[in-house]
């Protein structure tokens, strides 16, 4: 924190990290649109970092690779978060954001979600507002499906459309490789592929897998890979068919598995240990298969003031 808000800070800085989903068990659409999920989450240590600044008026600006693809209107959520933290607690929401980016954009690593969480708890403690971590939690659940797991990061099992959070046991470090992909795919895109896809097939409820709740708990990373799943990869690779050479390079490389992250595109690969995420990543990069490639580890902390 470098110090003025009502707590006495010119700003305050915020680190928050991506996410990979080791499952995403989908269930049919509710009547409200969402799905019901079983998501088990893993924060890993790719960050944007928040900082916000005491100001005339409400503004986001962005630094970094694909900044021009964020938007720096209210649809931000990082605007959001702010302006329902300021309307609950009885002030304006007068600050700048700053968002140096570095979570891929749109690629399935929630890194819109973590801007959120990053952007509610920078104002938090530059406002000294008082609020309860599970009011926080709240807010978070209210921005997005993916926004609070953003704020408490490490493991966890997200419920109900993926808000519902409950705390996993992680016996040791998992070393994976993220390839970026040119271009992002839309979540409510990918969603809705899922849903054609599925038109007229009974969609079974979706339940966290017990072989891949072990694995987490024992840190046995090839047990892990053998229980990766995603319930939006198909409706993914329909969307984006390039992303199946992608997985194909990175298998070939030596990864242990991989799978498209979240709603992709991003490709996300398990690997032993970090010096074979560095050569899965040379690989991938040579490929030609995507963009770039990233190596990081979890789990890690969730969102955190500098």
């Amino acid at each position: 924190m470098s110090g003025t808000g009502v707590t006495g800070a010119t700003s305050v800085t915020v680190r928050v990290p991506a996410k990979v989903n080791v499952q995403l068990a989908v269930g049919g659409a509710r009547p409200d649109g969402f799905h019901d999920l079983a998501n088990v989450f893993l924060a890993v240590g790719l960050y944007d970092e928040v900082t916000v600044t005491p100001a005339d008026t409400l503004r986001v600006t962005c630094e970094g690779p694909d900044a021009s693809q964020v938007p720096l209107d209210r649809t931000n959520l990082a605007a959001r978060a702010v302006e329902k933290l300021a309307a609950r607690t009885g002030r304006e929401a007068r600050v700048h954001i700053h968002i140096a980016k570095d979570i891929p954009v749109a690629g399935g690593m929630a890194g819109g979600s973590a801007d959120g969480a990053g952007a509610l708890l920078a104002c938090d403690a530059l406002w000294g507002t008082g609020v309860s971590r599970d009011e926080l939690l709240d807010i978070c659940a209210e921005l997005g499906s993916d926004v609070p797991f953003s704020l408490v990061g490490g493991a966890a099992l997200g419920t109900g459309r993926g808000e519902k959070l409950r705390v996993l046991e992680v016996g040791g470090t998992f070393h994976w490789v993220f390839a970026v992909a040119d271009g992002g795919l839309s979540t409510p895109a990918v969603y809705g592929e899922f849903d054609r896809l599925n038109a007229g097939v009974e969609v079974p409820e979706p339940v966290a897998s017990g072989g891949l709740l072990g694995a987490l708990a024992k840190g046995d990373a090839v047990a892990l890979a053998g229980a990766l799943s995603n319930d939006l990869q198909a409706a993914a690779l329909s969307l984006r068919p390039s992303l199946a050479l992608t997985l194909a390079a990175g298998r070939s490389a030596g990864a242990l598995a991989g799978l498209v992250s979240g709603s992709g595109p991003t490709t996300a690969f398990l690997v032993r240990d970090a010096d074979a995420a560095v050569k899965v990543a040379a690989a991938l990069v040579g490929s030609g298969t995507c963009r770039a490639a990233r190596v990081a580890a979890g789990p890690v902390p969730g969102a955190v003031v500098l």
